[in-house]
């Protein structure tokens, strides 16, 4: 059984043509103008344009205000609304009935009280995604490529669909599944080459460990 995986904070035609024919099942566009992946409505449409229907597309969003939420819409019709900033359980909820999108919401870890907010999510969002918690002196919630400590969700039974995220690529990607269970992925800073720019390669060689798993 292979392993699903997102393609996060793409930026360029090279990257996301690199996850269609890598067999990429999520690819993510950054809506939030602090972090080198942010794109446009506008950008994200245009490279969005020749996406194969099997690809989920995911709007990656840091504690949107319904306006904000509003003008991504406008241009691109995500499949996935991922809230990665400090939103409360309510504004899950909000948002998810609002906008009528499925949510995914990232918990950022550094401890098990952090994992531990999965069940307060989990009742109120689609999916849920485990990244690692920025440092405090970092502007970006996520994009940072840290792993965080995998044992802290070994054995985890949860009861909504999950996604790893943190720091993972070709290298480290089969001991990050055979730690957690994981069945989906997600990867952005570390398949680049440059801040906000993915090297195909990377991204391929990330896919096809994928496909192996």
């Amino acid at each position: 059984m292979s392993v699903n995986a997102k393609i996060c904070g793409i930026t360029t035609k090279e990257a996301i043509e690199s996850a269609i024919k890598g067999g990429a099942y999520f690819v993510g566009f950054v809506f939030f103008p602090k972090s080198p992946r942010y794109v446009t409505p506008e950008k994200a449409a245009e490279l969005a344009e020749n996406l194969p229907p099997g690809i989920k597309k995911v709007a990656v969003m840091v504690d949107p205000t319904d306006d904000e939420i509003e003008s991504v819409f406008e241009y691109i019709t995500p499949d996935y609304l991922q809230l990665h900033g400090a939103e409360t359980p309510e504004r899950v909820r909000e948002i998810r009935a609002t906008f009528s999108v499925p949510v995914i919401k990232a918990i950022k870890v550094r401890s098990s009280d952090d994992v531990a907010l999965w069940g307060a999510f989990s009742k109120v969002a689609d999916m849920l995604l485990f990244d690692a918690r920025a440092p405090e002196s970092s502007p970006l919630p996520g994009g940072n490529g840290l792993v965080f400590d995998w044992t802290l969700i070994k054995n985890r039974k949860f009861t909504i669909p999950w996604m790893l995220s943190g720091g993972l690529n070709s290298e480290n990607l089969k001991h990050a599944i055979e730690l957690t269970g994981a069945r989906m992925v997600d990867a952005s800073s570390s398949l680049e080459n440059q801040p906000g720019i993915k090297d195909p390669k990377l991204v391929r060689e990330f896919l096809e460990t994928c496909v192996k798993l």
